[in-house]
């Protein structure tokens, strides 16, 4: 066997030892961080489709829109234009 076959298996070897505990406590406990990596997934699109705005509170903006819980207010005969 070459040596060079034996690396990608060690470099995994490695990596799997170092992660153990995590991954572990992961299974353990049923966490995921697949919403963490859609919103991450979602803001970078919103940034890369946000270079055209004029500020970066219009962008933050976009993203409290997009991401975030946002109640918008409905029309009421106290504020019409709300």
């Amino acid at each position: 066997m070459c040596l060079g076959a034996a690396l990608p298996d060690l470099a995994v070897r490695q990596t799997r030892t170092h992660h153990l505990d995590g991954i572990t406590a992961a299974v353990e406990r049923g966490l995921a961080n697949g919403r963490h990596e859609g919103l991450n997934n979602k803001v970078r699109l919103i940034i890369r489709r946000a270079y055209g705005f004029h500020t970066a509170e219009n962008a933050l903006a976009l993203m409290l829109l997009a991401c975030g819980p946002v109640a918008l207010p409905y029309h009421t005969a106290t504020h019409p234009h709300s």
